[in-house]
């Protein structure tokens, strides 16, 4: 079943692909990735990547809902069933607040170095809780990393006069970090229905941040993403706002705004021609610029039917360059009827409800992992599916597309009603081969949920992949019809 607002766009993660050793990009500049900081998502300093996976719906105990994240620690061998792992929830031990029915721990995760200690932080939204009579008005934690993992937090206050008293704002509902200002302390963006929030890094141990502001300007700030699109090696900061009836709820919207000062009504680039409400930046033509890539999963929704949309969903793209991304811009736009691309675009699939960005076959172009939680497959529905595009010198390409699903051949399961394989993706090298390995969430299977793993490699592999379920992994029992452990990743996510 899809969950209310707690789980959609999120965090620019840092898709850092060089650019190819080629004729034609030799001369490009390295692309550094949103974060010029060197520490992403390293929790315990050993130099392997690690993943957090979201349980929102993972009970705590007796108290259904209460929701968990889980840190699977990468290693030379990857990750596994028996990997290192932490589970945290609000009833581990100096983690603020207390688990309560449906506060949705875990709905969106992020990371990045906020404290500057040298080990990677863990940021997570719980988008639904309550803060005094305010019901869902949200909350976000940061866990702190070090050389044993995460341990210890803090809360991440929201600025005075936040909301202006609404209730149900879903703060944390998506979560972004990159180096704003090349000082080398990541910034934090925090969306929600009511308004997006930036915090100025670096932080301190109780969770306050250099400075704090607030965006009237930009209405529901349900996204952020943040990434180098100009190649100055500095993050840019997109808002992303949602969409309504196979157009924008409004327009994508770059932050300029200065990073200190009071609350403030930005006077920022708005980008009219794209929209969406999840997105990350990634390399994909290997030219040095990071693109943006968003999911619009429901454009085709609404009263009047089909606007400029794509039945089932589509993905966008709007390519960097030493200009940035400009207000005239069109982006490429990507569905599963769009040539090669496997499958066939149908009401409701929800392609481009989950995507991430990564080099899965070590050629030094981006490639991008779409999710369609809400695809049929045969009788199965919301079974869903994945699908990965590959990225090439000329862009984003159909060519040699493949899509998963619990049916295909070497992925373990079986295709099921509501499982909702492709809740959540994402591509990172956990072992440091050179190579993103391939995370699905299947965050509907069973009573806890699972995430499927694949190795990266030069061609796509599906043999020797393997599923790690939310029991095995400590998230456990979810009520029917809610999603568990696999509802997100450490990487572009928005909770809807």
């Amino acid at each position: 079943m899809r969950r209310s607002f707690a789980t959609v766009v999120v965090l620019g993660t840092f898709a850092a692909v060089m650019a190819p050793v080629s004729a034609s990009a030799a001369s490009a500049p390295h692309y550094r990735g949103a974060n010029t900081a060197a520490v992403q998502d390293d929790f315990n300093g050993d130099g392997y990547r690690d993943l957090a996976v979201g349980a929102p719906s993972a009970a705590n105990g007796k108290v259904e809902g209460a929701g968990a994240a889980v840190v699977l620690y990468g290693s030379a061998s990857g990750v596994r069933a028996s990997s290192k792992r932490t589970v945290i929830t609000q009833q581990t031990s100096g983690v603020p607040g207390a688990a309560e029915a449906w506060d949705g721990f875990g709905a969106t995760t992020a990371s990045a170095d906020l404290d500057g200690d040298g080990y990677a932080d863990l940021v997570v939204g719980v988008p639904d809780e309550a803060v005094g009579a305010a019901a869902g008005r949200g909350t976000v934690t940061v866990i702190w990393g070090g050389p044993s993992g995460l341990k210890g937090a803090a809360t991440i206050s929201v600025p005075a006069g936040y909301s202006r008293g609404r209730d149900d704002c879903g703060f944390g509902g998506s979560l972004a970090v990159g180096d704003m200002n090349g000082d080398g302390h990541p910034e934090l963006a925090v969306g929600s229905r009511c308004e997006g929030v930036l915090y100025t890094g670096p932080f301190t141990r109780a969770g306050k941040a250099a400075a704090v502001r607030s965006e009237f300007s930009t209405g529901e700030s349900r996204g952020a993403v943040m990434g180098d699109v100009n190649g100055d090696h500095k993050a840019e900061l997109f808002w992303l706002p949602g969409n309504t009836y196979g157009n924008s709820r409004g327009d994508i919207y770059i932050d300029n705004a200065p990073l200190t000062g009071d609350v403030i009504i930005s006077t920022g680039i708005h980008l009219p021609l794209g929209h969406g409400y999840e997105g990350q930046v990634g390399d994909i033509n290997g030219d040095g610029y990071g693109d943006l890539v968003t999911g619009a999963p429901d454009d085709e929704f609404g009263p009047t039917g089909p606007n400029d949309a794509h039945i089932g969903g589509e993905i966008e793209v709007l390519y960097g360059g030493k200009n940035g991304i400009t207000a005239s811009q069109a982006p490429h736009i990507y569905s599963q009827d769009t040539a090669k691309v496997p499958g066939a675009g149908e009401k409701g699939d929800g392609f481009g409800y989950a995507l991430s960005v990564g080099d899965t076959n070590g050629d030094h172009y981006a490639d991008v992992l779409v999710g369609a939680p809400f695809e049929g497959i045969g009788r199965a529905r919301w079974a869903g599916q994945a699908t990965l595009l590959f990225g090439s010198a000329s862009g984003l390409t159909g060519n040699k597309s493949v899509a998963y699903n619990q049916n295909t051949a070497n992925v373990p399961g079986a295709a099921e009603t509501d499982d909702s394989f492709g809740g959540a993706v994402d591509l990172r090298d956990v072992n440091k081969d050179g190579k993103a390995d391939v995370f699905v969430g299947v965050p509907g299977e069973g009573n806890s949920g699972c995430v499927w793993i694949a190795r990266g490699a030069a061609t796509p592999v599906t043999k020797g992949s393997v599923n790690l379920g939310g029991g095995t992994a400590g998230a456990t029992s979810i009520s029917a019809g809610q999603w568990g452990f696999g509802a997100a990743f450490n990487s572009p996510h928005a909770a809807q």
